[in-house]
């Protein structure tokens, strides 16, 4: 006869030491977090060598192949991160804990973008204190804070999960968001012809978008879409799903963030504060540049991921619909991938042209 006593008290057992696993767990956000703007300053340190009276510098190979590996490296924060929230797998019972890891995770993964947010807030206060003296210092106070959360042992409720209703508007509204978004990663592709070529499209979709009746509506369907993104985020967190649905939801925590700093940059930081115009000077840290400036390399993940996870979202959005619709799921995951390597394919390519690549 089976002894219910014993199996709950091994169950209740399993689930504590799962909590305590992931509560260490909890570190790995806060230290790669942390470290992040450092991996940024080591990178600027290498690529930015002592002229000597040169005017045009170059770095030994060894120090490229260094650089190299410190931009992996500050990519990888978000990534390590990423494979973090998506423990554990959805065979495994949720306790509180891993809720709790999971989405210190989702947030970490958000770091390249909250880093040049922090960065334009603190500039636009006058902060003297340099970013990674504040930074660093309350990643770690806030992975303290996590960690010393009660270890709860019970497992997560899962009858909380997003309505319907609330799925379908977040992504009614999110169709429509992507065409402005579609247009503006379209117009940066220009970028690599020329800034002319990418100001003169620029031009013509302003025209349009900056309208005195769009712009506005244009600002409260992005304000829409983070405040339902979140809200779908925040309560899926606490299910047992796959890494698919763990990508979408980090995707969009992602671009919540992101979306929001842009906001803050274009409409706060340059019309208001600087009063110059956003054009591609100001989108590519001109004259200094993005590779060669200390605070403009935290721009280089903070743009490649954001036009990464914007198309790789909308591809995750595509899946979820392909799967109510009974297509394949084998079938819907090849073309997620699919998608997923065209939107880093975007991406490279629009980081290039940033950076001065010209095909013509």
């Amino acid at each position: 006869m089976l002894d219910t006593k014993r199996v709950d008290t091994s169950v209740s057992e399993l689930l504590k030491g799962q909590s305590v696993l992931v509560g260490d767990t909890v570190w790995i956000p806060a230290i790669t977090a942390a470290v992040y703007p450092w991996i940024l300053d080591g990178f600027h340190w290498v690529v930015t060598p002592v002229a000597n009276g040169d005017s045009n510098p170059q770095i030994s190979t060894t120090s490229a192949l260094l650089a190299a590996l410190l931009l992996l490296a500050a990519f990888a924060v978000p990534l390590i991160n990423l494979l973090i929230a998506s423990r554990p797998q959805p065979s495994t019972p949720l306790t509180a804990a891993h809720t709790r890891t999971r989405r210190f995770a989702l947030l970490a993964v958000t770091a390249p973008t909250v880093y040049v947010l922090f960065g334009v807030l603190t500039y636009m206060a006058g902060s003297k204190i340099p970013d990674t003296w504040i930074w660093t210092p309350a990643w770690l106070l806030f992975g303290y804070w996590v960690s010393r959360a009660p270890a709860s042992a019970s497992v997560t409720s899962h009858r909380y999960l997003p309505s319907g209703h609330l799925r379908v508007t977040h992504g009614v509204t999110g169709v429509i968001v992507a065409v402005y978004v579609l247009f503006h990663i379209f117009n940066h592709l220009f970028g690599l012809i020329s800034p002319e070529a990418h100001g003169a499209v620029m031009d013509i979709g302003r025209k349009v978008y900056r309208a005195a009746a769009i712009e506005p509506l244009l600002v409260a369907a992005m304000l829409f879409q983070i405040a339902t993104g979140l809200r779908l985020a925040w309560t899926w967190s606490e299910a047992s799903i796959d890494r698919y649905r763990v990508f979408q939801i980090a995707s969009g925590v992602f671009m919540s963030v992101f979306i929001l700093g842009h906001m803050n940059s274009v409409f706060v930081f340059a019309r208001s504060f600087l009063k110059i115009p956003t054009d591609w000077a100001f989108a590519s840290g001109l004259p200094t540049g993005l590779i060669h400036d200390p605070w403009n390399i935290r721009l280089v993940p903070h743009y490649s991921l954001g036009v990464f996870l914007v198309l790789a979202h909308l591809c995750s959005g595509l899946r979820v619909v392909m799967l109510a619709h009974n297509v394949n799921r084998s079938t819907a995951n090849r073309i997620w991938w699919v998608g997923t390597v065209l939107s880093a394919l975007i991406s490279t390519a629009i980081m290039c042209g940033m950076a001065g690549l010209r095909l013509l």
